[in-house]
């Protein structure tokens, strides 16, 4: 779990920590939790939602990224408590998010948060980011700005 605020580096760890993997011969699935959301909820549409879950579970890290940018629906939710449930001590999973995991419940519905975020950080190690966002110092500084010509 890496939580802290935006631009703080926790997408880039996460990564990171996926490109150790792959170098190690390890599948690696990458979701926000809209697009872990749509996946599931196209598998919806022809019931394959276990089938959906057990082809991302069959990565060895499953990293979904930028939880808590905003409120989610209730079917988002599930879906980020089915896979969170499907893969817990069966798959490594990383999740980035500028809330600290004991908030979920601020975003998503009481029960799913409260069960996501308990199987979540059973085993988990929690990664606290803190200071400024560098992209916004990098704009304040005018680095990494191309001006129009």
């Amino acid at each position: 779990m890496i939580a802290g605020p935006s631009g703080t580096g926790k997408s880039h760890f996460a990564e990171a920590i996926s490109h150790l993997a792959i170098e190690k011969d390890l599948r690696v699935a990458w979701f926000t939790l809209e697009s872990l959301s749509a996946a599931i909820s196209r598998a919806k549409i022809d019931g394959s939602v276990s089938r959906a879950i057990t082809r991302i579970c069959r990565s060895d890290v499953i990293v979904i990224d930028d939880i808590g940018l905003l409120p989610v629906s209730h079917d988002t939710a599930e879906a980020f408590y089915r896979l969170v449930d499907a893969a817990y001590e069966r798959r490594s999973v990383a999740v980035t998010s500028n809330i600290h995991p004991p908030g979920f419940d601020t975003i998503m519905p009481k029960t799913l948060a409260t069960a996501t975020v308990d199987r979540l950080m059973h085993h988990a190690h929690l990664v606290e980011t803190s200071g400024d966002s560098h992209r916004l110092a990098e704009a304040l500084s005018g680095r990494g700005v191309v001006p129009l010509t």
